[in-house]
């Protein structure tokens, strides 16, 4: 998986990665059981600092989407506590769900958004 950075985003580079990474499993592009390059090379290969993808690595691994051992780096490791992914889902929805309100956007267009959004993710693999 080829992963993009865009030194241009106000987003975090260890979030754009990490939100690749986690897109890549959405997509059947990485699956559970498959390694992550090692710090040192993903860092050079895409030009960030190490301590960037150890960072992204590190959230990951609190999320519940990679294990890291010594020997192995760092394996796609899908911890399934479905009931923690859910509150942390309605969190993350919660506000952007304000945002929507406040800028106006209808409920109709949202549920729209969502429905396409998810089904693009489920064909994608």
């Amino acid at each position: 998986m080829l992963f993009e950075i865009d030194f241009q985003s106000e987003e975090a580079l260890y979030m754009q990665l990490r939100n690749q990474i986690v897109m890549g499993i959405a997509r059947s592009l990485i699956q559970e059981g498959d390694p992550l390059p090692s710090v040192r090379q993903l860092a050079g290969d895409i030009g960030i600092n190490m301590h960037t993808v150890n960072k992204a690595y590190a959230v990951l691994r609190e999320e519940g989407f990679v294990t890291i051992d010594r020997r192995r780096g760092a394996v796609i490791a899908l911890n399934c506590d479905r009931e923690r992914a859910k509150e942390e889902l309605r969190a993350r929805l919660r506000v952007l769900l304000a945002k929507s309100i406040c800028k106006n956007i209808p409920a109709s267009d949202v549920h729209g958004m969502v429905d396409e959004i998810y089904a693009e993710l489920q064909n994608a693999g």
